[in-house]
């Protein structure tokens, strides 16, 4: 009788792995690992309480200097490399190199050096702090503990405010600055201005009351009545502003300013520049710099603002176009010439510089930020013509050349409507003040007697 050998199934291949059981023989059990000795230290480890504020003003380059330690080896060649795509100068590059030794010399893995200790250091020994600061941020060893601007105007400015007036400004402020779930952001000039109008009305108030919920209609209206022309405008409109965003997010029950009207102030008419005027403005153009900028004004109506932010990419010489304020224009043959004299100042002085900006200065020229505002409106500066008279005249003999039409000045300078119906409706009262004189002059004329008559 033959015996049959009874298993269970896929016993002999178990699943996880392993040499197969039966006549291969069994796995062999790896031994189970002791476990390793307590190690006692043998050498102390001291923990870090607080981080002491550094003084680099004591260093001393014979005593301290140590130009074998890595992080300043790295942070030389990253001021290299920065220094190429920028075009620093060689001085530029020798004070940097200088500065980073000084910070860098007893630096350890994990520290960071703050601007609170970079800046005393390297102000005292004439060393640039911005470009030192870059170089040890781009390899992560640079911590700006620095107050924001923001924070320091608005400390200031709400300085003696009740807590509960103080609280709902700067919630305001903040709001226009960097806008909300429904409201966009505003210019930085914009909240300046805000609050510079009604801080001193704040702070009267803070006097008797605590809160904002305590303003009622009759403060509202004697603010108001306090101030007259463009002031009382201005204040009435910031107030608005401030109790509309204090009552959307519940800080007041009632907004006081509603249904307090103020009629704006209309400007008067605007009026053209004298030939003698233009005349003294292009006198002072007498570098290439300025006969630029003097040319974008008077003939493309561009802002300070506009000139000194212009990119080289906004020129193109080969299409004659320029771009002026994201709008494309020709470009005419007084702006090219004056465009391709400063290009060729511009590459014969600052052949190295990366900045992409058409107008750059000596300082700009090693950066990559605009020109300052004070640089562009220099040469103007205590001129009558000035740029912003320039670009007004302008746009006004635009208009009085084309029969006051909006929607050309619209179309030519990219202008609001509501800005281009100003200029027509000026153009249209000094057309109509010009006709009017040439009537008078014309009547004048025919009344007096002639030669043969008075014979």
């Amino acid at each position: 009788m033959a015996c049959q050998q009874l298993f269970f199934a896929n016993l002999q291949r178990p699943k996880n792995g392993g040499p197969r059981v039966g006549k291969a023989g069994r796995r062999v059990l790896k031994p189970t690992p002791l476990p390793e000795p307590h190690r006692v230290p043998t050498t102390s480890t001291q923990l870090t309480l607080f981080t002491a504020t550094r003084d680099f003003r004591q260093f001393d380059r014979e005593l301290h200097a140590n130009l074998a330690n890595p992080w300043l080896i790295r942070a030389q060649q990253a001021a290299r490399a920065l220094g190429e795509a920028r075009g620093w100068s060689r001085w530029i590059t020798s004070d940097v190199n200088r500065a980073l030794v000084i910070v860098l010399s007893g630096f350890r893995e994990g520290e960071s050096i703050r601007y609170s200790e970079l800046f005393p250091a390297l102000r005292v020994r004439g060393l640039p702090v911005v470009r030192t600061a870059e170089v040890l941020n781009r390899l992560g060893l640079f911590t700006d503990d620095r107050a924001s601007a923001v924070d320091r105007w608005l400390e200031r400015k709400l300085d003696g405010m009740p807590p509960g007036i103080h609280r709902a400004v700067e919630a305001w402020i903040r709001t226009l600055l960097d806008g909300g779930p429904r409201s966009e952001p505003r210019s930085r000039h914009t909240a300046w201005a805000y609050l510079g109008e009604i801080q001193p009305v704040l702070l009267e108030w803070s006097s008797r009351y605590d809160h904002l919920r305590e303003v009622t209609r009759e403060d509202i209206l004697a603010v108001r009545d306090a101030v007259t022309g463009k002031q009382r405008e201005s204040r009435i409109v910031a107030l608005r502003s401030l109790f509309r965003h204090a009552k959307k997010n519940g800080q007041i029950f009632r907004n006081p300013t509603i249904r307090i009207r103020v009629h704006r102030q209309t400007g008067g008419v605007l009026q053209a520049l004298v030939q003698a005027d233009i005349d003294e403005a292009i006198a002072t153009a007498t570098t290439p710099d300025i006969r630029l900028i003097v040319a974008l004004a008077a003939v493309h109506a561009a802002r300070p603002k506009m000139i000194r932010t212009m990119q080289l990419d906004d020129v193109d010489l080969g299409n004659r176009r320029i771009t002026v304020g994201g709008h494309v224009r020709p470009l005419d043959d007084l702006t090219r010439r004056a465009v391709l004299n400063w290009l060729d100042h511009r590459r014969s002085r600052w052949p190295n510089t990366a900045n992409p900006h058409l107008l750059i200065t000596q300082k700009t020229a090693v950066e990559l930020g605009p020109a300052g505002k004070l640089w562009t409106t220099r040469a103007t500066r205590n001129l009558t013509a000035t740029l912003e008279r320039l670009r007004v005249d302008r746009q006004l003999e635009e208009a009085l050349t084309h029969g006051a039409d909006p929607l050309h000045l619209a179309l030519v300078f990219g202008i609001d409507e509501k800005t281009a119906i100003r200029y027509g409706d000026a153009a249209r009262q000094l057309l109509a003040s010009e006709a009017e004189e040439h009537h008078r002059r014309s009547q004048a004329c025919a009344s007096q007697p002639t030669t043969a008559d008075s014979g």
